[in-house]
This record gives structure tokens, C-alpha cells and sequence, in this order.
């Protein structure tokens, strides 16, 4: 027995004990019970007769895979005015015609206007219809669906709410999506606005009110509020300085600006706040979002019900921390302070991180042991990337030279002249490197990454937003507090952020108002879910580390098997590492193919056979799956070519265009495989494994990209830069360059500034 009013009635339990609104957006996919409210703008045309069609059939379809999926769904309808004003125009014109056609003589009736059409009037004539248009909807996805006409009045009568609440729920169980609209036919004037002043009063003026009146009466887990605009505002949306607010909070209310209520019904973002909240004291979760937009109306109720970052999530729990949002806009802020610092100043940051790095060993390989010991208990870690996760005093010591190596080398990365042109007398134009702006770097299971990605941030004065797997939390933790103690010695500590809060990474990806660049670090299945998520926003790195080796007819016997172990075995788990080694098919059954196999055995390499060389044999390995394969640990394929020429087409064929060495004496071959393969790095007679920052001399590395712009292959500071023009005149206007103007463009070279020689 539940109290409502003073007032008792009885209610079915849910499988979800009610009373308590989710805390956070990743708990929504735990939604058993849904209202969707569908605003006026929402279900009505532009021109306010008749309905949207194409945007309610969308409506339709997500809310029926919902229902199939077992929820229960509820939707609270508008749009019974717009479709009976749309037939009772038609109406009238059709009388219009036919008096025009009886009285033709009689001309005052030809210029006859359409009288304004009374609300209620409409409502009655478009009821019927409108559930007629739902049925048929919903029929398609074998959903039967029930129509309810409800009253405030029917909310204050004690026996007509039992009756309500008794109907709604016998329908959910007959697994009947219940459509629910005050009855505007008979509802009167809307009342003073004397209600919601407490958790048991509210009245139904509006659909707003009844969609929250209706989710705290049958204790819905969520409350979807569908409207013309993305969601709540912190200033009338289409203001200059107008942010969408991602979670709103009790009591904020007083710090937000209403703008004008929507196109068309009763209720303006105000009501739609206030009825949310007031939902939210009820127990129900709330999201208020745009139902209309033509790129996220098709999918807009299936992503909150997943968790997505879409329009406004009303939230009663307020995080210890900032947002993501105030992290980025920090971030951006702390940046452009870094950027500004002395090169010296920057370096010394480094240095003091390194050294910490090496001071503090012993608490971060204490926190490293915590997540170490969690991830082995939980058993959710592959081998590999229990490798990745692990830190070492030898790591942490390769961690600290890569990052004095970083410092020595960043003195004149940010602020360089590569360019000067004398446009005319006393018009000169430079282009200097300048930082990208606020980068956004994902990474799992590599904990020695988040020291290595903030060294060169600092280095290249960016912004730096870092979110890595929860498998590191503890050791995550502990090397970002070190790097925001580094950074505080020259107050910008705010520059590099953590971000722990609960955002999924696609919602980061959509950050493109925020973020200029997102540089993921982990497995290819990563990369490319990334990829396929960045709205708007570049990404730099590689999907998949495909490696290829080529061992050529004039191949060295002591440099086959050095090189091959090393490309396979020293670090398997790694993009770097060899995936496929392609033999020439003079090689087979000599003694170097012979040392080969058996150096593989020893090392313990599973070998898979590619088409080629498994018809070779007459007992073959297991034959590879797809000669497109990144196996990430002890296996690898062998497949035969006949040329030098065939093994560059199955590189560019097969290969991710990331690493692809040659092992040959004749220097004629190498060079020609080194001019045509077509990756970021071509090795001779050297190890896959040398793809590397830190072995590059860049120090360390964001990422190694396979983009054919801005950046390829191992990442390092000069990947982090890009380049802004700066033009010194002296009165110059465009107009004096004309055929009949005073000055003539020069457009000479002007030589370099001379850069640092530490």
C-alpha cells in the first residue's frame, strides 16, 4: 500500500525495488519500466496541421524493440489538436466549395477565411485518428496498443486513480503499450500555476505534468521527455554562450535562464524542469531530450535507454569531482598557460617528473601490485595484456631516461620558425609551430603510457584529457597525482586531467566542441570503435599492427633468425611485433628454412600456414584463418611468395601499412623494397620492434599512426604540433596591391632564426 495524497491505493511490485532514482546514465540500460513523453513540436508537422509522420513511425519502432526486449513502455502523447485541425480545415474548406459552387452568385463567400479553430474542438476530431495511426504503427512489430484519456480531475478522485492505476498495470501485463493524453476535448483553462509546490501535489495542465504525475504513480524507473531542443540550457538555447547542461542537479534551477516555451503546446522548458524534478523526488529518472532532429531522432530513445550521453539527465547523486566537460574547458585553459611558459620552464616539468618517477618507485609499483592482483583475481585479463599492465623498476627507469630525453629535446618545439616570407616592404610573414590544442588520449592496460602521453603534452604545450582502462585504476591514480605535482611547480597544474568519472568513451567522442584530436592506445577492436565514434573530432593511430617480415633469397643465415626471434618473441603483445613472415619460395626445405621452423618451435610459436605454403607441404600447421591477422602473441603466419614483387603486393594487400622489414645482403633489393612498400616504417636486415618513439630518439611516443596526413609513424612531439601564421605590417591595406595600387607583392624567402643549438 502506497500513499498518494493521504490518499491509499494499491500497486503491483516490480522486479526493481522503487524509491530511488538511478545515480547514474550507465544504469539506465537497468530500466525496466518506461514513460516516453512525446512533446507537441515532436509528433506535429512545421506548420503545426497534421503530424510528422516519418518522425513518429522512428518513435514508434524504438519504443516497440524496447517492449520486446521485456520492458514495459508507456508513451504520453501529444498531437490530437495538430491532427483534427488538419481535418477540420479540410472540412471546412470542402463546405467552403461546395456553398461556393451552390451560391456562385453570391461573390462575399468566394473570399471567405477559415475562422480560428477552437483547441477543444480539435482534440475531439483528432483523437480517434491519431490512435488509429498508432495501432497501425505498432502493429507492424506485433505490439497491440491501448488508448487513455485522463483529466486532472481523474487524479483527485480517490476511486477513479485506483481505477487508472488498475487499468495501467493489467495492460503491462498483458504486454499492451498503453498511449496516455489528458483529454483536451473536455480539460478546462489552464490553472494558476499553484502546483508543485511538493512531492504530493502536482496537477495535470499539460503533458509534462501528466508524464510526471503518471511516472511517480506507476513507479517508472524512467521518464523520457522528447521536445524541440537538445535538452536543457544553461541560457536560452541559441545564445552565444548557451552549453547544453549534461546533468542537472536539484536546486540548480536557480542558476538557469527559460527561454520561450516550444512552437507549438501548453508547457515551455520551465514546466518540462519542473515536472522532471518533481519526477525525480518521486523516485524516477529523467531525461529530457530533442525528439526532433533528423540525425539522432531515429535512435535518440535506444541511446538513452543505453546509457548515451543524449540531452539532459536529471540526477539526484552530484559527483565529488568536475564533469568531463569542466575537465576539458581546465584542460584547454591549463594548456594554453603551458604554452605560454619559457621552453626551459616546460623542460623543467619533465626533469621533476622523471625524477619522481624514479623517487616514488616503490608506492607505484605498490599501487601497480593492487591492480595487478585485481585483474588476476577477476581473471578478465588476457596474458598480453596482463604484460601491458605490469610496471617494473627496470620500466619505470626506461619511463625516466625517454622523458629526460623528451626535456633535452623540447627547447624549441613550441614557437619555432619554419617559415619567413617578405610579402612587401615592411610586410613580414612567419609560420611558427604552435600546440594542437586539447588532446583527448584513451589507453588500456598501459599504465606506463599516461607519463610518456603527459611528458609530451607538456613538451608540445597541449592540453591533456587522459582516460584509461579501469583494470589501472590504482596505478593511473598514483602517476597522474605525480604529474599534476610536476606541473604545479610552475602553476599549471590543470593541463593534464584524469578523467574518472563514468563516461563512456563514445560520449567523450562526441566532445568535438571541446576536443581537437583523440589518440587511442590498445587493441586494434579499440582503435577502430573509436574511429567509428569520433564525431567530428581527428584520430590519430593505427587499427591493427599487421608486421610483415621478408626473408629474401640473399638473406644472411645469422641475421634470419636474430632478427625473426626478436620481431616475434621479445615482445609479443605489442603493434610492432611480427604478424606474418613471408618466405621466398627458393628458400624452402634448405637449412635456413629448416632453422627457422625449428627457432620457432623452441621459442614455442604457434605457426598458422597461408594457402601458398600449405600446399607445399604435405603435413601443414593449421591453415590461417585470414592472412589479415594481428595475433598479439606467440603465433604468427608463414606464407610463400615468389618474388620480391609478389611479397610487396600480399604486404599491400594484407598488411595495415604500420611496420614491413626485408632481410637481404643485396642492397639493390633492399632499397627497391624500401622505396615501394607503402608503410609508415620499411626496415633492412633490422627488428619490427625498432618502430618505437623511444628507439626512434623521439624520447617516447603518443601512438604510432598509419594516417597518410599530418603525422605518420611513431608519434612524437613534432606529431603534436601544428602551425599558425603571424603577419607584421605597417598600414598595409589589400587595395595598394591592385593593378593601379602603390606596392607590388616581393614574396621573398627571408632565412631561418637559428635554432638552439642544445
Amino acid at each position: 500500500i502506497r500513499c498518494w495524497s493521504n490518499i491509499p491505493f494499491i500497486t503491483v511490485p516490480l522486479s526493481r525495488a522503487h524509491g530511488k532514482s538511478f545515480a547514474h546514465r550507465s544504469e539506465l540500460k537497468h530500466a525496466k519500466r518506461i514513460v516516453v513523453k512525446l512533446g507537441s513540436a515532436v509528433v506535429t508537422r512545421g506548420d503545426e496541421c497534421g503530424l510528422a509522420l516519418g518522425r513518429l513511425a522512428s518513435i514508434v519502432e524504438q519504443v516497440s524493440m524496447l517492449q520486446n526486449q521485456g520492458r514495459e513502455m508507456m508513451i504520453v502523447t501529444s498531437g490530437a489538436v495538430a491532427f483534427g485541425k488538419q481535418r477540420l480545415r479540410h472540412e471546412i474548406l470542402l463546405s467552403q466549395s461546395v456553398r461556393q459552387a451552390l451560391h456562385s452568385g453570391q461573390s462575399q463567400l468566394k473570399d471567405m477565411a477559415i475562422p480560428v479553430l477552437e483547441a477543444r474542438a480539435c482534440a475531439a476530431a483528432g483523437q480517434s485518428g491519431l490512435m488509429a495511426l498508432y495501432e497501425a504503427m505498432f502493429t507492424q512489430y506485433s505490439i497491440c496498443a491501448a488508448q487513455i484519456l485522463v483529466t486532472n480531475l481523474d487524479f483527485h478522485d480517490e476511486q477513479k486513480r485506483r481505477n487508472l492505476n488498475g487499468t495501467l498495470h493489467e495492460l503491462l501485463r498483458m504486454n499492451i503499450v498503453p498511449i496516455i493524453n489528458t483529454n483536451d476535448a473536455v480539460v478546462p483553462p489552464p490553472e494558476p500555476n499553484s502546483d508543485l509546490q511538493g512531492v504530493n501535489v502536482i496537477s495535470v495542465k499539460d503533458n509534462d505534468s501528466l508524464a510526471a504525475r503518471l511516472a511517480v504513480e506507476m513507479k517508472t524507473d524512467l521518464l523520457i521527455i522528447l521536445s524541440d531542443v537538445e535538452g536543457l540550457f544553461d541560457s536560452p538555447p541559441g545564445s552565444d554562450d548557451a552549453k547544453l547542461i549534461d546533468i542537472f542537479y536539484p536546486g540548480d534551477q536557480q542558476s538557469v535562464t527559460f527561454g520561450t516555451k516550444s512552437r507549438v503546446g501548453m508547457g515551455g522548458m520551465e514546466a518540462k524542469v519542473k515536472a522532471a524534478l518533481w519526477a525525480l523526488q518521486g523516485g524516477t529518472s529523467v531525461v529530457i531530450a530533442n525528439g526532433t532532429h533528423p540525425k539522432i531522432s531515429g535512435h535518440v530513445i535506444t541511446d538513452i535507454v543505453e546509457g548515451k550521453k543524449v540531452g539532459t539527465f536529471f540526477s539526484e547523486v552530484k559527483p565529488a569531482g568536475p564533469t568531463v566537460e569542466q575537465q576539458a574547458e581546465m584542460a584547454r585553459a591549463g594548456g594554453r598557460t603551458l604554452a605560454a611558459l619559457q621552453p626551459e620552464q616546460r623542460a623543467e616539468i619533465i626533469y621533476r617528473l622523471a625524477d619522481l618517477l624514479t623517487d616514488q618507485r616503490e608506492e607505484i609499483l605498490l599501487a601497480n601490485k593492487k591492480d595487478l592482483e585485481e585483474a588476476e583475481n577477476k581473471g578478465r585479463l588476457a596474458l598480453p595484456l596482463l604484460k601491458r599492465l605490469s610496471l617494473s623498476t627496470s620500466k619505470l627507469n626506461s619511463l625516466a631516461i625517454g622523458l629526460r630525453q623528451i626535456a633535452a629535446s623540447s627547447q624549441d618545439s613550441v614557437g619555432r620558425v619554419i617559415r619567413r616570407t617578405r610579402i612587401a616592404k615592411d610586410l613580414d610573414l612567419e609560420q611558427v609551430t604552435v600546440p594542437i590544442g586539447v588532446l583527448l588520449v584513451i589507453f588500456e592496460s598501459r599504465p606506463d603510457c599516461l607519463p610518456q602521453v603527459s611528458a609530451l603534452a607538456i613538451a608540445s604545450g597541449n592540453g591533456l584529457l587522459l582516460k584509461g582502462g579501469k583494470e589501472a585504476a590504482h596505478s593511473n591514480q598514483i602517476l597522474h597525482r605525480l604529474t599534476q605535482e610536476a606541473l604545479s611547480i610552475h602553476g599549471v597544474r590543470d593541463a593534464v586531467q584524469l578523467v574518472n568519472t563514468r563516461e563512456e568513451v563514445e560520449d567523450l567522442c562526441r566532445l568535438d566542441k571541446l576536443i581537437d584530436l583523440i589518440i587511442p592506445r590498445g587493441s586494434s577492436q579499440l582503435v577502430r570503435n573509436i574511429q567509428k565514434a569520433a564525431k567530428g573530432i581527428p584520430v590519430m593511430g593505427h587499427s591493427e599492427g599487421i608486421c610483415h617480415v621478408y626473408v629474401d633469397t640473399d638473406a644472411s643465415v645469422e641475421k634470419v633468425t636474430r632478427i625473426i626471434r626478436d620481431s616475434k618473441c621479445e615482445y609479443p603483445a605489442a603493434c610492432n611485433a611480427l604478424e606474418t613472415l613471408l618466405i621466398h619460395r627458393d628458400l624452402l626445405r634448405t637449412p635456413l628454412f629448416d632453422q627457422i621452423i625449428d627457432m620457432l618451435r623452441v621459442e614455442q610459436v604457434k605457426i598458422h600456414a597461408g594457402p601458398k605454403f600449405a600446399s607445399y607441404l604435405t603435413f601443414s600447421p593449421s591453415e590461417v584463418k585470414s592472412l589479415r591477422t594481428e595475433y598479439g602473441d606467440l603465433e604468427c603466419c608463414i606464407e610463400v611468395v615468389d618474388s620480391i614483387q609478389e611479397a610487396i603486393e600480399h604486404i599491400h594487400k594484407y598488411g595495415s601499412s604500420h611496420t614491413d622489414v626485408i632481410i637481404t645482403e643485396n642492397e639493390k633489393t633492399a632499397e627497391f623494397f624500401l622505396q615501394h612498400v607503402d608503410s609508415a616504417c620499411v626496415f633492412w636486415n633490422a627488428s619490427t620492434r625498432f618502430s618505437d618513439g623511444y628507439r626512434f630518439g623521439l624520447g617516447a611516443e603518443v601512438g604510432i599512426s598509419t594516417s597518410r596526413i599530418h603525422a605518420r609513424g611513431p608519434v612524437g612531439i613534432e606529431g603534436l604540433l601544428t602551425t599558425k601564421w603571424l603577419l607584421r605590417g605597417d598600414n598595409h591595406v589589400v587595395s595598394d596591391f591592385s593593378e593601379h595600387g602603390s606596392m607590388k607583392y616581393l614574396h621573398e624567402s627571408l632565412p631561418l632564426p637559428q635554432r638552439n643549438a642544445n
